[in-house]
């Protein structure tokens, strides 16, 4: 009895010293309505949002946190749907697949996480790794390390040569055979049993090199790489698991391929035409444009030496593209998804996509509803995440001017919240 009375009295004493936040901001972008709204007050308790108030409403117990932004926009946490978490570039990227250890990865991921994280970033989806992004994930979600909530795809699942072949570029006695535990199938077979793969090794979704990519040390940066019946399998398989496609792609047939197949959404569409985007539009699927992605290999390419020789003339055909492809998949009725290929430019930098996606047609409220509501639908969480609302997890972060009249203030995040945790 006497256990029991002391145990009554810790959970006692634990609810009396909680703290609930209570957050006075000066304007709050309502995603839902795409409005902008003045003079609210958030209320979180542990991890969620549990009213939304008007005025500015003094906290109810002197053990609670009032946070002043009275003078900053509040906006839900963003969701970069295309990041590479485990890496970065850097003109050493190709060798350091022989002098990295799984550790290093490890550490740089980390350390890759909290920057993105402090960027406003709260939520990720990490298109291929080379498995560490799942350990990265796990530890994130025990509270381990910072970082955002990461939806990883794993190992990206290719063709032999394509661009997910992790032996590319390499002399013959290292290229050996790699198959489908590495994520590079040939065939209907290796297709399922490639997702069979990915589901065992703990991946939330399943990407595919549907054409081929400018940074691989490949000749092609757009021809078609998987068969109809290959990429067909592929997204079956997955969708019999619980899991979406993504499908990096470049060149129209491979995307043409992947759109019928069932993929959820197409990553970057570089030379998309408007045939291909009135089938996006049939089939529902989004387009990922990573415009930030082609603007830095664009403008890298040209410094000599940064890639191999093979790479540089992709990259000045495809990273030019992308910007105005997005315009017109835009005006055609595109279905648009925020993400930006982080990594293959510096993480951290996420932010500067709003403004070129701007440049490109979208008004800066749609812009942050792809990065939001939008992403969150594709996540399946869009009864979590994606909104200032009551019930939703208190994923919050602010920033200094009103976006929608100064879209690059989305650059500069002056504070974040995740779950309820203040890291900013």
């Amino acid at each position: 009895m006497k256990l029991v009375l002391t145990l009554c009295l810790l959970f006692i004493s634990f609810g009396i010293n909680a703290q609930d936040y209570y957050l006075h901001c000066g304007k709050i972008v309502d995603t839902k309505e795409g409005e902008v709204l003045s003079n609210k007050t958030i209320v979180v308790s542990n991890n969620k949002i549990v009213s939304v108030l008007n005025g500015f409403v003094k906290a109810k117990s002197e053990n609670d946190n009032t946070v002043d932004l009275k003078n900053k926009t509040v906006l839900p946490g963003l969701i970069d749907m295309h990041v590479h978490i485990e890496g970065e570039t850097n003109p050493n990227r190709y060798l350091q697949a022989f002098t990295l250890n799984d550790a290093d990865v490890a550490y740089n991921a980390a350390e890759i996480a909290n920057r993105t994280l402090l960027a406003g970033f709260t939520t990720v989806r990490d298109l291929g790794g080379s498995g560490v992004n799942v350990s990265l994930r796990n530890a994130i979600a025990k509270g381990r390390v910072p970082g955002p909530r990461i939806f990883t795809a794993e190992k990206a699942i290719g063709t032999t040569g394509g661009h997910s072949d992790p032996t590319n570029g390499r002399k013959k006695d290292l290229m050996g055979d790699p198959g489908p535990k590495q994520g590079v199938i040939n065939g209907v077979d290796d297709a399922r049993k490639a997702v069979r793969q990915r589901y065992k090794n703990g991946a939330d979704w399943i990407k595919i090199t549907a054409t081929g990519g400018v940074l691989s040390v490949a000749k092609s940066g757009q021809n078609p790489q998987f068969t109809q019946e290959e990429v067909n399998e592929i997204v079956k398989t997955a969708k019999e698991y619980g899991m979406d496609v993504a499908a990096h792609a470049h060149g129209i047939d491979g995307m043409k391929r992947a759109i019928i197949a069932g993929v959820t959404t197409i990553e970057h569409g570089s030379l998309m035409n408007k045939e291909t985007a009135e089938l996006m539009k049939q089939y529902g699927t989004y387009l990922v444009p990573t415009l930030s992605a082609g603007k830095y290999v664009a403008e890298k390419a040209k410094v000599k030496g940064y890639y191999p020789e093979i790479i540089v003339p992709k990259a000045l055909e495809i990273g030019t593209k992308l910007q105005g492809m997005f315009s017109m998949a835009y005006k055609e009725g595109v279905k648009i998804s925020f993400g930006t290929d982080a990594g293959v430019f510096p993480h951290g930098k996420n932010g500067k996509e709003f403004g070129y996606m701007v440049e490109g047609g979208m008004s800066p409220m749609e812009t942050i509803q792809s990065a939001t509501i939008t992403n969150a639908i594709i996540l399946k969480m869009e009864g979590q995440l994606g909104q200032l609302s009551e019930g939703f997890l208190a994923d919050i972060i602010a920033v200094n001017d009103n976006p929608v009249d100064n879209i690059h203030t989305m650059e500069n995040v002056v504070l974040v919240m995740k779950n309820g945790v203040i890291y900013k």
